[in-house]
């Protein structure tokens, strides 16, 4: 199953959501507001609408409810406390960053598969718990994240994955040679310590590139790639079958 994930664009940090949303909200408000003067709104009794102002600009919202449960993670990475799971989302709505000497959310990406790629910044997070234990340690979590889309021209916005991918640094390794999935030494729960965005940056020049680098490779399971691995690096022009040695790395052949 391919998750949601945020990139965290100032550190490169990964944060994975243990399943897919059933379902995304999607909200756009325009650039206005009524039109008014020095003793409050302009109207008449003769209008069908208030006059408005277009100020330009406006605001995205997306939503998103997902589902944790800690039944879903293989042992033995598998927490008690379905919390350890849904810290790291919390933690993208804290004031950690600092631009112009003001706090504020960091600046993350929702990438999903290639057709999902919206910078943001949380603006806003609840969770429900439930299957609780005997000693009231809950196990698993219905939580939902409100995520609002940074500023950006019209055309930013349209260009989208594609774009991003083009803004991409050299890659460090030759199409046609292998790059080693090396683990980070973390631990966190369901997963195998393996920084697949980092590999795609090393191979392919960006982290958003992870998608292609799993296709070349056959992989359907980023998230469980074993320390070791021996990852075939595709051109990035396409991804072109890869070579037998590497069929079997990571996911099925």
């Amino acid at each position: 199953m391919e998750r949601v994930a945020f990139l965290v664009d100032e550190s490169g940090t990964r944060v994975d959501c243990l399943l897919n949303p059933e379902t995304v909200q999607v909200t756009r408000l325009a650039g206005l507001r009524p039109r008014g003067g020095p003793d409050g709104p302009l109207t008449g009794a003769g209008l069908a609408d208030d006059p408005l102002v277009f100020t330009g600009g406006g605001r995205t919202e997306l939503v998103l409810d997902l589902l944790f449960d800690v039944d879903f993670v293989e042992s033995p990475a598998r927490p008690e406390d379905v919390r350890a799971l849904t810290r790291p989302l919390w933690m993208l709505a804290e004031n950690s960053t600092v631009e112009h000497g003001w706090p504020r959310p960091p600046l993350v990406r929702l990438v999903w598969g290639k057709t999902w790629n919206v910078p943001g910044v949380i603006a806003a997070i609840a969770e429900r718990f439930d299957a609780f234990t005997i000693t009231g340690t809950p196990r698993r979590s219905w939580l939902r994240l409100r995520l609002v889309r940074v500023a950006e021209t019209a055309d930013a916005a349209q260009a989208g994955f594609e774009e991003e991918l083009a803004t991409a640094s050299t890659p460090t390794v030759a199409p046609g040679s292998a790059v080693v999935a090396a683990a980070d030494g973390a631990t966190e729960p369901g997963w195998s310590g393996v920084r697949f965005d980092l590999l795609a940056h090393d191979a392919l020049g960006s982290p958003l590139r992870w998608r292609l680098l799993a296709e070349h490779n056959r992989i359907t399971d980023p998230l469980a790639v074993p320390a070791g691995t021996a990852l075939a690096v595709p051109a990035i022009g396409g991804a072109a079958p890869p070579p037998e040695a590497a069929t079997t790395t990571g996911g099925t052949p």
